[in-house]
């Protein structure tokens, strides 16, 4: 397999995976450790599945230093269910709850939670096109049942570099999905922490829910039975059949982190990473405009601009031929963007510099 030629993948994600996991997954896909199956043939009941999910789950309270009064969650449904099932069971009947809006992701959670109840926006950053992130205390509505926020905007490129500033007793929930293990977290400062595995953690197919266990005595009653995060955190995410492969690979890319030193050291060679790009454009004379505010600027995703439609598009295409793949922007917005998760090599991210100068002296 390390002979096979590997795309620069700047993938918002589905996204890239280590090379080192994808080997080990290949090395286990007809076999997993003697059993003679693989992991996609096995019983989620068997002895093995449950050493693969309780193994992943011991390397992520590790890794994010997880208090032992939080519940860890594998589920199905990726971030958007999340989007209804919160205000479900932590938004009691009446209550309201509140949202800080800094991009497309939390404009749409708000609006799913805006469906089943009472939701205030004390946020919204759309006014200055998403580009920025709220400054000091929010006005937070004291009987609101929890406030939530996305820590990184995907298709913006905004990313909180500390928790909002919210009274100490309201419950704060994070959609974390684009930087999940990204950097290291204090997740008591958390309610509730919730991200879809495709950016950082693994394949598609799983979410992971990170929730402290006072919340769950808030779960109302007579919940559709796989909407109702009581039973989902009692079964240990085993309620009904997981997403056994997923979760397998996501216990690998954690197995990846600990090597590599942990969070500390991921985020460092994210930061190295986000600074090629961004130095990339802003040397670039206004060639490449960045879209977020300095001081909001993601590490994860990076959107910007060129002088014109048609140079974007060029710009595309000619990035493909130099294999480098999945830099067109969200067409929600248009333009591009750069993904640059945990697992994309330092080796791509110069490729992308690179290319960038070249394109420029050729078309500026």
């Amino acid at each position: 397999m390390t002979s096979i030629k590997r795309a620069h993948n700047f993938n918002a994600g589905p996204a890239v995976l280590p090379m080192s996991v994808l080997e080990k997954a290949q090395a286990e896909m007809f076999d997993f450790q003697g059993c003679g199956m693989s992991v996609m043939e096995m019983s989620h009941r068997s002895k093995e599945f449950e050493g693969i999910i309780q193994t992943a789950e011991a390397d992520l309270r590790e890794l994010l230093g997880i208090p032992t009064n939080y519940k860890v969650m594998f589920l199905q449904g990726g971030a958007t269910l999340q989007f209804a099932m919160l205000p479900m069971n932590l938004r009691p009947a009446g209550a309201s709850a509140d949202y800080i809006v800094t991009g497309s992701w939390s404009k749409i959670a708000s609006k799913e939670a805006g469906k089943l109840g009472k939701t205030n926006v004390i946020f919204n950053g759309e006014s200055a096109n998403f580009t920025t992130l709220p400054t000091g205390p929010l006005t937070v509505d004291p009987q609101a049942a929890y406030v939530h926020f996305c820590h990184n905007e995907t298709i913006h490129g905004v990313e909180f570099k500390s928790e909002p500033v919210v009274p100490a007793e309201i419950p704060l929930i994070c959609d974390m999905s684009s930087d999940f293990l990204s950097q290291p977290v204090d997740v008591s400062k958390y309610a509730m922490i919730y991200a879809g595995a495709q950016k950082n953690a693994g394949p598609a197919g799983v979410v992971v829910v990170i929730m402290r266990e006072d919340l769950l005595a808030r779960v109302p009653e007579k919940l559709p039975v796989m909407l109702d995060y009581k039973v989902l955190a009692e079964s240990g995410s085993l309620h009904n059949t997981p997403p056994c492969y997923s979760i397998y690979m996501v216990g690998l890319v954690l197995k990846w982190l600990k090597e590599l030193g942990g969070l500390p050291a991921i985020h460092k060679i994210n930061l190295e990473k986000a600074k090629l790009v961004y130095d990339a454009i802003d040397h670039s004379g206004g060639y490449y405009r960045g879209h977020a505010a300095p001081e909001a600027r993601s590490i994860m995703n990076v959107p910007f601009r060129m002088p014109s439609e048609e140079l974007e598009e060029a710009f595309v295409k000619e990035a493909k031929k130099a294999n480098l793949i999945g830099l067109k922007g969200h067409r929600s917005v248009g333009g591009l963007r750069a993904s640059i998760y945990n697992a994309l090599p330092m080796e791509s991210a110069k490729a992308l510099v690179e290319f960038m100068a070249e394109f420029q002296r050729k078309n500026g």
